[in-house]
């Protein structure tokens, strides 16, 4: 069956608006959409996406929508499923940022924060489990994990080096065989090169004109996050570290307390995580030069980060059925999903000791560089505040949302105590 234009717009509209949650959320509501209530894509069709989809860069559930309404719809019902996915997500952050802007330095908003920041160490904390046990299978997927945690946590090394580092290994690793047997011939006519330079030219043509044009500020944002599109491999939350090194220690663009409130704000609306990306530059254009600056950079993070999520789909659908058949990329993407557990935990450990310390000094040596709080300073309305979120999603099963408001208006107590 295949749906009418408006039909499209009519469910992917309705699932951006109820993508919240993650990806294992967001996933599942579109298996109920798409394969449950409707005939629009059957099972296998669906799980063969799913794979597609997280072998590439970039929001996997975003990339499913696309990758659906390119199969229903061609490029035209890909572009209108993608965008729906991101749209209503993007309108809610651009209002989140400018009250944050106005407001968030208040000491009763402040206050809240401090639950919303408690409640973000064990959201990420949860999402470090629910990966541990599907991708830390066996002794070797373990000390992929432990390695890479050591890599960023101690060494400091690039995120995309040991993304790299990780892929190699589960790739030269593969011990079993493709099953050549079973692969499909190529399509013939799927002009995989007029979909790569048209789409290239449309994700960095922008960013060059930006950069020639002297907009540093635009052009320094949307670099950054078009490298970071690259690399976001395993979800938002394994390229976390690596965006605050960035925009927090080499550009001072905005502070890790404001990094960590904009991630707790991003988890309060539908659509993919990596959304924190917009926060992000729309604050950092805020603070440089007020609304019209912000949402030029608003809209200049979203452009870098979601355009080549199309690229990747319209450029691999076609081969969905190749690709499924080449074991060798799975075991690559075993490999990063590994490493990832690794990097998860870091930000879990860098979430954990800015939230619950005033005061992190550096231990070092030589290579070496360790945070090592001041005991001293340890802030126990944080302290509680987080064993409280930890019952409320580890004990009582709160959802997300509930838990987010509930802590909010516990920090708030807090203040008035």
């Amino acid at each position: 069956m295949t749906p009418t234009l408006s039909e499209l717009v009519r469910i992917f509209g309705r699932i951006g608006l109820l993508s919240f949650g993650g990806p294992a959320a967001q996933i599942s509501l579109m298996h109920q959409e798409l394969v449950e209530k409707r005939p629009w894509l059957d099972e296998q069709s669906y799980l063969r996406a799913l794979s597609l989809c997280m072998l590439l860069p970039g929001p996997e559930a975003m990339q499913l929508a696309t990758y659906a309404g390119w199969r229903l719809r061609g490029v035209t019902g890909g572009l209108i499923a993608g965008g729906l996915f991101v749209i209503p997500g993007a309108l809610i952050i651009a209002v989140l940022v400018g009250l944050y802007a106005a407001f968030g330095d208040l000491p009763l908003v402040q206050a809240a924060f401090l639950g919303v920041k408690a409640t973000v160490i064990i959201i990420v904390l949860q999402a470090l489990r629910n990966l541990s046990r599907k991708a830390l299978t066996d002794v070797e997927h373990r000390a992929i994990a432990g390695l890479g945690f050591v890599a960023i946590f101690a060494y400091n090394l690039p995120f995309p080096l040991i993304i790299l580092a990780a892929a190699l290994w589960g790739y030269l690793s593969f011990k079993g065989e493709a099953n050549t047997a079973q692969t499909p011939p190529a399509p013939s006519a799927t002009r995989p090169l007029r979909t790569c330079a048209i789409w290239l030219t449309l994700w960095l043509g922008p960013l060059v004109l930006l950069s020639v044009t002297g907009q540093k500020l635009l052009s320094d944002l949307g670099w950054f996050f078009a490298r970071l599109a690259v690399v976001t491999f395993g979800g938002a939350y394994a390229v976390l570290a690596y965006m605050t090194q960035t925009v927090v220690d080499k550009y001072q663009w905005i502070s890790t307390d404001q990094m960590i409130d904009a991630l707790g704000l991003a988890e309060t609306t539908p659509g993919p995580l990596i959304l924190v990306t917009q926060f992000v530059a729309m604050l950092t254009g805020q603070i440089s030069g007020g609304i019209p600056l912000a949402l030029a950079a608003g809209a200049v993070a979203l452009w870098a980060t979601f355009v080549p999520c199309f690229l990747w789909i319209f450029l691999a659908a076609p081969y969905l059925d190749q690709l499924a058949a080449r074991p060798r990329l799975s075991a690559a993407l075993h490999g990063i999903t590994a490493a990832v557990v690794g990097v998860i935990l870091n930000l879990s450990v860098w979430f954990a000791l800015n939230v619950l310390f005033g005061t992190i000094p550096e231990l070092a040596w030589g290579p070496l560089t360790i945070p090592w709080p001041e005991l001293a300073t340890l802030n126990i309305k944080a302290l509680l505040l987080t064993f409280m979120a930890g019952v409320l999603i580890f004990k009582l099963k709160f959802g997300m949302g509930m838990t987010l408001a509930l802590m909010a208006m516990a920090g708030v107590g807090f203040h008035f105590l």
